[in-house]
């Protein structure tokens, strides 16, 4: 298979397309069995109905994990809301209907992992905080109420593709048994590095359309700010992160 010119780079693979197939090609520097990993908690949510691509092959590609998936053809939610603002709240709305089918599901934490231990895992990875800060982070986790049920993981516009009234749900890696209100602000806290505006329009939408309050949400804001600190981020958006975790302290 030769692959050249990924159509998306990320932290963790490149993207290809290979006639009707979407081929992921995970880094090198990863687990040996992230590939595996990654396709079992897709095929988890596809067991239970949610629209997702079709898993082909988990296989390895020029000594790299990779797997190929269906090409889904069609517009994420996240570039239609970009072409057309005035169309915002409608997308919007798809995702939260979408969200909420997510949501719905029970989640067999030993199949997909646990968001509680990766919520751990990457408050203690998070270089920025200080011990104290980190056990008062960890404390107030711990303290969480918890009624596991799936969760996406990396909920945004753009891992929902939109085509002719269908929509496929993407990229499952992050997907865990967890809490809805923690998958719920990070969904928030990644449309606000966009745009407050579509955020605030989010949390209202899922707030409406499911009885939660916005402080049942918000009170995981610390802590799902926290685990992201040890992510990819740099510049304004990590500053706003820290400012989020530092304010409730």
């Amino acid at each position: 298979m030769n692959l050249v010119n990924p159509i998306a780079i990320g932290n963790t693979a490149e993207i290809y397309q290979f006639d009707d197939k979407i081929v992921k090609v995970f880094k090198k520097h990863l687990p040996p069995s992230e590939h595996l990993h990654e396709a079992k908690k897709q095929e988890y949510a596809s067991s239970y109905g949610l629209p997702v691509p079709e898993i082909f092959e988990v296989t390895e590609i020029e000594g790299r994990q990779a797997i190929i998936m269906e090409y889904v053809k069609g517009k994420t939610a996240g570039e239609l809301i970009l072409g057309n603002m005035e169309s915002a709240e409608n997308y919007l709305n798809i995702c939260v209907d979408m969200q909420q089918k997510i949501h719905a599901l029970p989640a067999d934490e030993s199949v997909i992992g646990s968001m509680t231990d990766k919520l751990q895992y990457q408050i203690e990875l998070a270089e920025t905080l200080n011990r104290t800060q980190k056990n008062f982070l960890l404390k107030k986790l711990g303290s969480m109420i918890i009624k596991p049920r799936l969760c996406h993981g990396d909920f945004h516009p753009f891992n929902l593709i939109l085509n002719d009234g269908t929509v496929s749900i993407i990229d499952w890696v992050d997907s865990s048994s967890g809490d809805v209100r923690a998958d719920v602000i990070r969904t928030f806290l990644l449309l606000s590095e966009a745009s407050v505006k579509l955020a605030e329009m989010y949390v209202h939408i899922y707030c409406r359309n499911t009885g939660l309050t916005r402080d049942e949400i918000f009170q995981w804001a610390p802590i799902i700010a926290a685990a992201r600190l040890s992510e990819n981020v740099s510049g304004e958006q990590y500053k706003r992160l820290l400012e989020i975790v530092t304010q409730t302290m």
